[in-house]
């Protein structure tokens, strides 16, 4: 069956066929923040954004700052557009990083260019922006923001806050290590002995976590603090030493963020700081509650009390810092303590930054529909997530999940009349006691070098299966060597025991024992074989 194309006629009366509609055009504009080297997109994502069904327009030098030229852009079949006017008034959907601001160069607001209607993907804050939220409203425009991906399983791959955090957590890491005048890690040299760096982590979330790797993995003595227990794991599976309040209050909060504690645990948690700010080398804090100021845990007098030469990473300075002297955006010296307060940490590596970004856009676009299909489905829990204002409506912050009803009470089982219990029989205990009269018996018939040899055996087989079995499993195989050997001493001590008459006990025990001694030494070699050549190439 053929289905014939759908013609439409031009001016002079000719069919023509009906134009293909236009794809959906995404718009990366180069950021204006101060210093945001970061780019929504690089190349490889524009093309998973082209096999989403999308056309890529970017603004000429957007991502120069990250190391992606407008070359690498063109070579991939993305549109350059010369002007943030003409890519803002073109992109159907402008995806950013920062939120909108007052463009240096046009003296014009990046909301005041987005055309009415239109949709924009990026970091908002909406908690923090409520006049950018009132602003994008009144241009009727659609915004999800990357910030408010709830955080559920099925949202991680879109999770740009976790993303964005790993790099910090990394990249704290480097920035003290610049700063700070020693090793990291401990060595011993011709000159002398070099002690490790030690180093305190506050927060365990994924920026603690990804600065304690990689703190660990140069060297440091790592210790870290979090008020939720659950992280105790994920800190000690890296090779740090998890510092404990003995409180039962438990500090986890919505969103797998802290939640504000009680003033009794406070004042305990600030005295822990102030005993390791003394003790340690280098202090990151990484404590941030969602949607407030940041919570000051280190103190002047705490800094003041620290060795000269110590650094500390605050990366909390955007939301007014963790350390009570940081000095956002800035290095800054107090008392001999050098205080980093940089703000742009994942900017300080635009190029990893971008890809993974750019790759939190393409999922979040995937699921929406790609090109073709796409759709603000407010029914999709990570969309309304992440959903601020819809078509000039702000809808900002989600509703709550709805509390799935209790489960019925299962209604009473009826009355039954238990059987009469019947009588238990301790088999185990009759056992032993039939060994015991077996070996009563057997002892007062049998030779007394039968008795001593057999009561070497007893105590042989019992020390034997405590050796064996409180062995670590990784050592079995070595162990397995061991008992080769073992299993030659009992062969030849039962070729001494078969010189006596063919049909005594003790030539038959003889002749048993270098039966099962040999069969344990050829399996002990053929399995240690097959164990070897598991390692081979």
């Amino acid at each position: 069956m053929t289905i014939a194309a759908e013609k439409q006629s031009d001016a002079d009366g000719q069919y023509q066929p009906a134009a293909e509609p236009r794809r959906k055009r995404v718009g990366i504009p180069k950021e204006v923040f101060p210093n945001e080297c970061r780019v929504a997109a690089t190349p490889d994502n524009v093309k998973t954004l082209q096999k989403l069904g999308f056309d890529v327009l970017i603004e000429a030098g957007a991502g120069t700052a990250a190391n992606f030229l407008d070359s690498a852009y063109e070579a991939v079949g993305c549109e350059i557009v010369s002007s943030a006017e003409a890519l803002w008034s073109s992109a159907d959907i402008v995806l950013k990083v920062r939120p909108p601001a007052m463009h240096p160069e046009l003296n014009r607001h990046e909301v005041d260019l987005m055309p009415e209607g239109g949709t924009l993907i990026s970091f908002i804050y909406p908690a923090q922006n409520k006049e950018l939220l009132d602003h994008l409203a009144q241009r009727r425009a659609t915004v999800l923001a990357m910030d408010a991906v709830p955080r559920i399983s099925r949202a991680q791959k879109l999770d740009a806050l976790s993303s964005m955090a790993n790099i910090a957590g990394y990249r704290a890491v480097i920035e003290a290590a610049n700063h700070f005048g020693r090793f990291f890690t401990g060595q011993i040299t011709a000159a002398g002995k070099v002690p490790p760096a030690k180093v305190l982590v506050i927060g365990a979330g994924v920026a603690g976590l990804a600065a304690i790797g990689t703190a660990r993995g140069l060297g440091a003595i790592v210790r870290a603090f979090d008020t939720r227990p659950v992280v105790k794991e994920q800190v000690q599976s890296l090779g740090a030493e998890f510092l404990e309040l003995h409180f039962e209050e438990d500090g986890t909060g919505q969103g797998g963020y802290a939640k504000v504690m009680s003033k009794e645990f406070i004042e305990a948690e600030m005295a822990l700081f102030a005993a390791q700010a003394k003790d340690v080398d280098i202090i990151i804090t990484t404590a941030l509650i969602p949607g407030k100021r940041a919570p000051v845990l280190i103190t002047r007098e705490m800094v003041e009390s620290m060795k000269e030469g110590s650094v500390i990473v605050d990366m909390a300075a955007e939301q007014g810092g963790n350390c009570e002297v940081t000095q956002p955006g800035q290095v800054s010296r107090h008392h001999g303590v050098t205080i980093i307060g940089f703000t742009d940490l994942p900017s300080r590596m635009a190029s990893q930054s971008s890809q993974l970004y750019g790759r939190n856009l393409c999922h979040l676009l995937d699921d929406m529909g790609g090109g073709e299909d796409y759709k603000v489905d407010v029914e999709d829990e990570v969309v309304r997530g992440a959903l601020v204002l819809h078509n000039g409506e702000i809808t900002y912050p989600p509703p709550k999940p709805a509390t799935p009803p209790p489960a019925p009470t299962p209604a009473p089982a009826p009355a039954t009349i238990a059987p009469e219990p019947k009588a238990n029989i301790n088999w185990g205990m009759i056992s032993i006691v039939a060994a015991g009269l077996a070996l009563v018996g057997i002892g007062s018939v049998a030779p007394e070098s039968f008795l001593s040899h057999f009561t070497v055996f007893v105590l042989a087989c019992f020390v034997g299966w405590q050796v064996i079995w409180n062995v670590s499993p990784a050592l079995h195989t070595p162990l397995m060597s061991v008992t080769n050997a073992i299993s030659g001493i009992i062969i030849i001590g039962g070729m001494l025991q078969i010189s006596g008459a063919p049909t005594s006990a003790t030539t038959i025990l003889g002749a048993i024992a270098i039966l099962i001694g040999t069969i344990n030494i050829a399996g002990g070699f053929l399995v240690t074989q097959r164990m070897l050549k598991m390692f081979q190439k």
